[in-house]
């Protein structure tokens, strides 16, 4: 979607911003997710 945003006609420099951010949101969602789900291991 990001890409597709950057490539057309008219850009929306607003909207291509928040969807970076989003996309950076829900990175952080899920490593915190994944890192609930696999605990570490203690050396």
């Amino acid at each position: 979607m990001i890409d597709h945003l950057t490539h057309s006609a008219y850009p929306d420099p607003m909207q291509i911003r928040r969807l970076k951010k989003r996309k950076l949101r829900l990175k952080d969602m899920i490593q915190l997710i994944e890192s609930r789900l696999i605990p570490d291991i203690d050396a």
